[in-house]
């Protein structure tokens, strides 16, 4: 794969990558770097420390050698005293003991750094020998004689010269090495910054130098395709149509090609169906601008049609309401026809219910007659019994047989009458079943007036019925006629509206192929 086909994201990326590679390169350099310098200043800073060790160690051997020879005139000045003498002699010892370790410690710390330790041991041998020297004329040393400390001093007198003088040229040495060896630490430490330096310079310089090169090459491989593109682009915008756009790349650039090519082949058949569809659009307004000037001819003449079919039904729900009227008055006189044979029927019904109680009545009246007949009969047996009991009494029963004989006269009259009041009542019974009979066949006629007149009322608000549904139903076909009225003139509005737009669609379809006419295709 050619670097031309990567994805300008992955370029980028690669880009990126190289840098942060260089980068760390870079920065690894500089911490190597950084590193040999921190070990480098470390091992030198413990060398100079050593050194400064040493430096200070001879010098205080030095410092504690001169305290001994002060100590040593000391003794002498003041040693014809015991107690002085003893003081001194402790402090001198002390200070030759203190000179003696601080150089075998000097000598410790040269070994340590590798220096040489034959001056050291020089100034201990001659350091021991002085000491021995000077404690062998200390024992010749009388307090009492009062020349005997000059005499002393005369023996060791320019004895302490030549340990003095080595010691200070030990201590000279030490600090001249010092010195020397901190220059040499300083100057290895500024060749490595310099190496340093020099090498970060030299990546940074080939970074930005390669880093400018695939910069460069980047930034080429992305300008020319995209100036390429915004030529297609700017032709497609001037409705130039006839680039043919052909792309092998295979990043971005290359797809935006591709799609700026796809986008001009579409573009292109759509302008040339819109050229087409406006030949057809043009002739298709003028076929309809035909059609809605004779719909609205057609719409008026219908409009006509239906004013006068409006004014017949007018006059027709007029004539229907008037007998819905004359339906409603039969009705209601229907109804009160009804109700006066209902009342009649029930007057009868009454009259029945009335002759049924007053046959009952009668034969109640029947039953007790018959009642009192038995009793009268029932009397006139106890009168006859009475009689006969009276009879067998003699004159002692004859009051008794004369009332006997009134009851008996008393209970025959009643019978007598029992029997005539049940012939008047049996002839009662007869004219009240009959006059039953006659109030029956009148309720039954009653009834069927009844049931005449109510049917008459039912057909006659079955009319009234028919004749509201049937001003109704012809309101309604009077709205309806009315509605499809306003629906003519409205359509007469919509057609004519409909021949304005015919004639603004003629008028926008000739600017659109006007507006299309712009774009020059292939093979056009």
């Amino acid at each position: 794969m050619k670097f031309a086909d990567l994805k300008i994201g992955v370029r980028l990326a690669l880009l990126a990558v190289f840098f942060l590679l260089t980068l760390l390169a870079v920065g690894l350099t500089g911490w190597r770097a950084l590193g040999d310098m921190n070990t480098r200043n470390a091992a030198g800073f413990a060398e100079a420390g050593g050194l400064m060790r040493a430096v200070d160690g001879a010098r205080s051997a030095q410092v504690d050698f001169k305290i001994q020879v002060q100590e040593w005139k000391n003794i002498l000045l003041r040693g014809r005293d015991p107690a002085q003498r003893d003081k001194y002699t402790r402090a001198f010892t002390a200070s030759g003991a203190a000179t003696a370790a601080k150089l075998t410690e000097l000598k410790g710390t040269l070994g340590t750094l590798g220096m040489e330790t034959t001056a050291v041991d020089e100034a201990l041998r001659l350091h021991g020998e002085l000491g021995k020297r000077y404690l062998d004329a200390l024992g010749r040393f009388d307090g009492a004689d009062p020349a005997g400390a000059q005499q002393v001093d005369a023996l060791v007198r320019g004895m302490d010269r030549g340990a003095t003088e080595h010691i200070d040229a030990i201590v000279d040495t030490i600090r001249k090495d010092a010195a020397s060896r901190v220059a040499a630490v300083a100057a290895r430490n500024d060749e490595v910054y310099r190496n340093s330096v020099t090498t970060l310079l030299v990546l940074l310089v080939a970074t930005v130098a390669i880093g400018a090169l695939i910069v460069l090459m980047l930034v080429r491989g992305i300008t020319r395709p995209l100036s390429h593109a915004l030529g297609i682009a700017r032709d497609v915008a001037a409705g130039d149509l006839r680039t043919d756009v052909q792309s092998t790349r295979g990043d971005e650039i290359g797809d935006l090609l591709r799609a700026l090519g796809t986008m001009s082949g579409n573009l292109s058949r759509i302008v040339a169906q819109v050229r087409s569809g406006t030949q057809s659009i043009a002739v298709a307004s003028a076929e309809i601008a035909a059609g809605n000037a004779d719909l609205s001819a057609r719409t008026e003449a219908q409009a006509g049609a239906l004013e006068e079919t409006a004014a017949s039904m007018s006059e027709l729900t007029g004539t229907v309401r008037q007998n819905r009227d004359n339906a409603d008055a039969a009705a209601g006189l229907a109804g009160k026809a009804t109700d006066v044979s209902a009342r009649s029927s029930a007057t009868v019904a009454e009259v029945v219910r009335t002759m049924g109680r007053i046959d009952g009545t009668s034969a109640q009246i029947a039953d007790i007659i018959g009642v009192i007949d038995s009793i009268a009969f029932q009397t006139n047996i106890l009168a006859l019994n009475a009689a006969v009991e009276a009879a067998r009494a003699g004159e002692q029963g004859r009051g008794f047989a004369v009332v006997a004989s009134e009851v008996r006269s008393l209970a025959q009259r009643s019978s007598v009458a029992a029997k005539e009041i049940r012939e008047l009542i049996t002839a009662s019974v007869s004219e009240v079943a009959a006059g039953r009979a006659l109030v029956d066949r009148a309720g039954s006629t009653m009834r069927e007036v009844l049931d005449s007149v109510q049917q008459v009322a039912a057909v006659v608000q079955q009319i009234s019925l028919a004749s509201g549904e049937q001003q109704q139903g012809i309101e309604q076909v009077d709205e309806a006629i009315a509605h499809i009225d306003s629906t003519t003139q409205q359509n007469a509005a919509l057609v004519e509206q409909a021949a304005a737009a015919a004639e603004s669609l003629r008028h926008q379809a000739r600017q659109l192929d006007e507006s299309v006419a712009v774009f020059k295709l292939r093979g056009a």
